[in-house]
C-alpha cells in the first residue's frame, strides 16, 4: 500500500503540510516524515528566525523555488505561528501533485 502524499488537492490547487524548522542553518527540503499520528508532513529548514515572519517568508520562497512557480501563488493558510504549517498553492491540481511528488526526493 503506497503511503498518503504531505500534500492534498483542493479546487484551486494544493494544499501542503509542512514540518518547518527555522535557524536551520540553511535554506533546504528534507524529504518527508511521518509523524506519531500518521499524518505525513514535508520537512524544510530556513537561515531565518522565527520572528516578525521571516521564517515564513523563507519558507514560501523556498516553496515556490522548488516548484517553479510565483511567490504570489504560495500562501500559509495555518499554522503561522507554529512549527507545522500549511501552505496553500495556486494553480492546476493534477500539475501541482506532480510537481510536490518530486519535493519528497528533494
Amino acid at each position: 500500500m503506497a503511503a498518503e502524499p504531505f500534500w492534498r488537492e483542493t479546487r484551486d490547487g494544493l494544499q501542503i503540510a509542512v514540518r518547518l524548522t527555522p535557524r536551520g542553518g540553511r535554506d533546504a527540503l528534507d524529504g518527508v516524515e511521518t509523524l506519531a499520528d500518521g499524518r505525513r508532513v514535508l520537512k524544510a529548514r530556513v537561515r531565518a528566525a522565527p520572528t516578525e515572519g521571516e521564517a515564513n517568508d523563507a519558507l514560501i520562497r523556498l516553496l515556490a523555488q522548488a516548484l517553479g512557480l510565483s511567490r504570489s501563488r504560495l500562501s500559509i493558510v495555518s499554522g503561522a505561528t507554529a512549527r507545522l504549517k500549511t501552505v496553500a498553492v495556486e494553480g492546476a491540481p493534477e500539475a501541482l501533485a506532480t510537481a510536490a511528488a518530486h519535493l519528497a526526493a528533494s
